[in-house]
């Protein structure tokens, strides 16, 4: 359904660096810069930071929340962990379990920007 989500920034080499060392626990190669943009791509979608085309300042979305997944419980950690050492505030409950109809480990940080990001692995039933 999907090609990509971008999320504006304000300082876009701080936040290459915070998303090259994010996007890096979950295997993903670093961002290439295009113009005001970067760019994060895998096999299942692509990821961008840009600064505003409009010139203002980049704010984050009331409500908004970026997903990620993660292969593993220790992936996810490490994800979380990256966060916080490169500038993210923990948000939502610690990481951890939730339970519903699937059985999901997920993680919350704060992006620099103040961007909403999550992180899931599925758990086996």
């Amino acid at each position: 359904m999907f090609s990509h989500v971008m999320i504006g920034t304000n300082d876009l080499d701080a936040a290459k660096s915070f998303y090259d060392k994010l996007l890096g626990t979950l295997g993903v190669a670093p961002g290439a810069v295009d113009r005001h943009r970067v760019f994060w791509r895998t096999k299942t979608g692509t990821f961008s930071v840009s600064k505003p085309i409009n010139g203002e300042r980049a704010t984050p979305a009331n409500g908004g929340t970026i997903g990620f997944t993660a292969k593993s419980v220790e992936e996810a950690d490490a994800w979380h962990a990256t966060g916080l050492a490169h500038g993210a505030t923990t948000c939502e409950e610690p990481p951890g379990v939730r339970d519903g109809n699937a059985k999901f480990y997920l993680a919350y940080l704060r992006d620099p920007d103040g961007n909403k990001l999550c992180v899931l692995h599925r758990m086996a039933s």
